[in-house]
């Protein structure tokens, strides 16, 4: 049977506080994210692996602050002075800029401007900011000088939740049989699944099929 065209259509991410999934793995992180009030200095670096949940943390926090949310690796002379303006600020990948000259300048100034009027601000990255290679000294220093909240290597539970909202936010729905199948056989990391998703999605639109057990077991080299 031939298969149907596919088209790579894009998907709204569910981001609000409600659809983050609470467990043992990133409960501190998320109470601190709450907590943005009291951070010290009125800043705080959150780190995680990819697809752990900073972007997500990171729309959290500012639907509470108000906060604008801007890419480390996106950052333009341009886009300072409306960052500046900004009551809060939340820049990801921070970590991604290391030995950019130009972005690290940028940052520099946004996180003194912050500091200076006091506005929380938000940076993510995936390690603490000693292994990211900051080649500016002076940014280098006051990113050492931040708090962490740190999303920590999955749990079951954990997994199991970021499957079913990846499929919730494509809009496809997964048999119980897939879940309980898939998991056990993944790799233990939020990337992995997130390379599940994407490719169960794939497979099924392709054929016009609903993500099924046999699409699962074809993914991950299975037979019978």
């Amino acid at each position: 049977m031939a298969k149907q065209m596919q088209f790579d259509l894009p998907y709204r991410a569910a981001m609000g506080r409600q659809d983050f999934f609470l467990s043992p793995c990133n409960a501190v992180a998320v109470a601190g994210i709450d907590a943005w009030h009291h951070w010290p200095l009125s800043k705080m670096i959150l780190i995680g692996p990819e697809g752990a949940g900073k972007t997500h943390l990171a729309h959290v926090f500012a639907a509470q602050s108000g906060a604008l949310i801007h890419n480390a690796t996106g950052l333009q002379e341009a886009d300072i002075p409306k960052l500046m303006q900004a009551c809060a600020l939340v820049i990801e990948d921070c970590d991604q800029i290391a030995g950019d000259a130009a972005r690290e300048e940028m940052l520099f100034h946004l996180h003194n401007d912050a500091a200076t009027r006091q506005a929380p601000l938000l940076l993510t990255a995936r390690d603490k900011p000693e292994a990211w290679g900051i080649a500016l000294p002076d940014l280098d220093s006051r990113l050492r000088q931040a708090d962490l909240l740190r999303l920590e290597a999955p749990d079951d539970a954990a997994l199991m939740a970021v499957t079913m909202k990846l499929a919730h936010d494509r809009g496809i729905s997964l048999p119980a049989s897939v879940l309980h199948y898939a998991l056990p056989r993944i790799e233990r990391s939020f990337k992995a699944v997130i390379d599940f998703v994407i490719e169960l999605d794939q497979q099924a639109l392709s054929e016009g099929k609903s993500p099924s057990l046999s699409h699962a077991r074809a993914i991950l080299g299975m037979e019978g």
